[in-house]
């Protein structure tokens, strides 16, 4: 398996055309906005060679007959959900953001149901994939495709979605634009449709893979509240960061061997679904584990201005964490209630995996608002921490600002509330993985609602009781 250096390394052999801030970037690992992101990435890798950590960050693959990192792993086990969201929260609380790996993850799983009963589909995903394995390459799960009027079915602006332009004896040509995580931090892109498509969109109905930097394809890096600051004194986390990334796919062409569905709409909507449920389950253990870093850095704030032990300080701290454990549970849930499907791999309960994700819309915005409580008007009023130690300045202003561990501590909270860090933290959580009445339309479709209806009109003694005599 793959050690964190050999990751960052691996990443400076790719040809990455990727353009920051209207710039060709020469050396993508080395900029400041884009290497908290890799360091993200990393960490991923170093849990799999921590003695601590490698049996949660490890899984040992049928494919390849020995042990790989659980990035690249298939559900084989129920256990499997579970342990990848302990997994999950783990990394988002030594990292404090998105760590980019999940959709990757989610998605070869995704597809390995989709695939079930495709033959020639199944031979090449897992073809691909045991290479996958056997390199422990970053995949870059790409799926939101930029939509443009969401009024218009996709071969109404064509040009907002990726799909296939020409069919060739050797493979297919892609062209469109997705916006996706993680991105320029990975070695390959695996693209999925990113919505249920219909009769005369097969174009769209397109699964394949290929090299990030594969010709045609362009990267331009996401603009970020106080992105300046990473790496600087105010960046709030002083190590990690998220990436999101525009993709242009200007007439890519993808071998066979990496084409895994093209124009099956059947199987593309169990891909789309079995995905969703996949990712929302997903989100009870990335975000828990940056939730934590927040409730921490409130909690730091409270002690360095002296008032922790306030009951309503205590009984706020108290909330986020309820909130936060809510979360978790869920996710939790969604993974030990898991299925086997008839591939061969096990698939989230469709209903918890979506009652938490609804639940991530919501309970983070509440607890960035006690963060922000609890805080005070310091995190807006704060001077740079550069200020604090200007020889002339720095007596003054630390009387003022108090330590500099105070002041850090309110970086952080800043940042995970509305800078750099709030992007893969609260706009992710609005989203990822679909928007909040993306779940509400599959709960209202997976809920057994004639059942509950049944069981009231018997205990009303509207009906006779055919379950308990």
């Amino acid at each position: 398996m793959q050690t964190a250096d050999g990751y960052v390394a691996s990443l400076r052999a790719r040809q990455l055309r990727l353009f920051v801030d209207g710039e060709l970037c020469a050396s993508p690992v080395d900029h400041p906005k884009v290497r908290p992101a890799v360091n993200a990435v990393a960490a991923t890798y170093a849990l799999a060679h921590d003695p601590k950590h490698r049996a949660l960050a490890t899984r040992e693959s049928d494919l390849v007959g020995r042990p790989v990192n659980r990035f690249t792993a298939l559900f084989r086990a129920p256990e499997d959900l579970v342990r990848k969201l302990e997994l999950q929260r783990v990394l988002g609380r030594l990292t404090g953001t998105c760590f980019q790996r999940c959709v990757g993850l989610d998605g070869i799983n995704a597809l390995y149901v989709a695939t079930h009963e495709r033959p020639v589909a199944r031979e090449r995903f897992v073809a691909w994939l045991r290479g996958v394995q056997e390199r422990d390459e970053m995949l870059n799960g790409a799926m939101t495709d930029a939509k443009g009027d969401r009024s218009q079915r996709p071969p109404g602006q064509p040009d907002h979605y990726v799909r296939v332009v020409e069919r060739r004896a050797d493979g297919v040509v892609i062209r469109g634009a997705i916006h996706q995580t993680g991105a320029a931090n990975a070695h390959q892109i695996l693209v999925m449709p990113g919505q249920a498509l219909r009769e005369g969109e097969e174009d769209f109905a397109i699964a394949c893979a290929m090299p990030v930097d594969a010709p045609g394809v362009t990267m331009v890096l996401g603009r970020q509240p106080s992105d300046d600051r990473r790496g600087g004194p105010d960046a709030g986390n002083a190590r990690f960061g998220g990436q999101e990334c525009v993709v242009l796919f200007d007439d890519v062409f993808v071998p066979h061997e990496r084409v895994f569905l093209d124009g099956d709409l059947e199987a593309c909507s169990t891909l789309v679904s079995t995905f969703a449920g996949y990712h929302r389950a997903s989100y009870g253990g990335c975000k828990p584990g940056n939730l934590d870093v927040l409730i921490g850095a409130a909690d730091l704030v409270t002690r360095t201005n002296g008032v922790r032990k306030a009951s309503h300080v205590r009984d706020k701290l108290v909330q986020m964490a309820h909130l936060t454990e809510t979360i978790h549970g869920l996710g939790v849930g969604a993974s030990a209630k898991g299925t086997l499907h008839p591939s061969g791999v096990w698939v989230v309960d469709p209903i918890l995996a979506n009652v938490c994700k609804h639940h991530v819309t919501q309970l983070p915005y509440e607890i960035v608002r006690l963060a922000e409580d609890l805080a005070g008007g310091a995190m807006s009023t704060l001077p740079s921490i550069a200020d604090l130690d200007h020889p002339e300045l720095g007596p003054a202003l630390r009387t003022v600002a108090g330590s500099e561990e105070r002041a850090k501590a309110l970086r952080l909270v800043e940042s995970m509330a509305y800078g750099a860090g709030s992007v893969p933290f609260r706009i992710e959580c609005m989203h990822g993985a679909g928007s909040p009445q993306a779940q509400r339309v599959v709960l209202e479709r997976e809920i057994d609602w004639e059942s509950k209806v049944k069981r009231a009109r018997v205990l009303a003694g509207i009906d006779a009781d055919d379950e308990l005599a």
